[in-house]
């Protein structure tokens, strides 16, 4: 079923990993849920781009044109799920380092899941001032990283200090996933992809 972990992960997320280990789902189940929890990002930039301005501490609101509003909702939509796949793969080629025989179906578990608190944060973007995301945004970051500390040893079936040292890894391969991503925006906004003002 599409977010039936969601609650559970944020009122009691070790158990809800031991839910998710124990009932293992089909990976279209993790990969609607995916899709789903990535439309809320995807949506909230269009209507802020679009329709309620951005403020960036200063002067008037910026507004993005109707199409360059949709269309850099779109990028961020495929980038987001493309980067869920991205660190799913990173978990599960990390995963013969340490001991863990994962499948990719928990592998993506892990990663949507993990992600699914970042996703979340994509309400901010309703109140479009700039400290307030950067704000939320630390709080979501910081929740995501806890999910993944508290989650690979349960789904990778580690023991925790193993499970540790894992999920510091990946969160730097995360890191070095977000940075790649973020310079292939600015490539693309270099190529003429950028925004475009109303």
């Amino acid at each position: 079923m599409i977010l039936n972990h969601l609650m559970g992960l944020y009122t009691h997320p070790k158990q809800e990993w031991k839910a998710i280990e124990q009932n293992h789902e089909e990976l279209m189940s993790s990969l609607s849920h995916v899709l789903v929890i990535a439309l809320i990002p995807a949506i909230c930039s269009y209507i802020a781009n679009a329709h309620i301005g951005w403020n960036p501490g200063a002067g008037e609101p910026l507004f993005l044109t109707s199409q360059s509003a949709l269309f850099m909702s779109v990028g961020m939509y495929v980038g987001l799920i493309g980067g869920v796949f991205g660190l799913a793969y990173l978990a599960l080629w990390m995963g013969k380092t340490f001991d863990a025989n994962p499948n990719f179906s928990q592998a993506f578990e892990l990663a949507s899941y993990t992600a699914t608190p970042l996703f979340m944060v994509g309400f901010a973007a309703l109140y479009p001032t700039l400290w307030f995301i950067m704000l939320v945004g630390l709080v979501g970051l910081t929740y995501s990283v806890y999910l993944l500390y508290t989650g690979v040893p349960i789904i990778m079936n580690i023991p925790e200090e193993k499970g540790f040292i894992y999920a510091s890894s990946v969160v730097t391969a995360g890191l070095v996933l977000l940075v790649a991503l973020m310079a292939s925006s600015i490539i693309l906004w270099s190529m003429g992809f950028g925004p475009m003002y109303q």
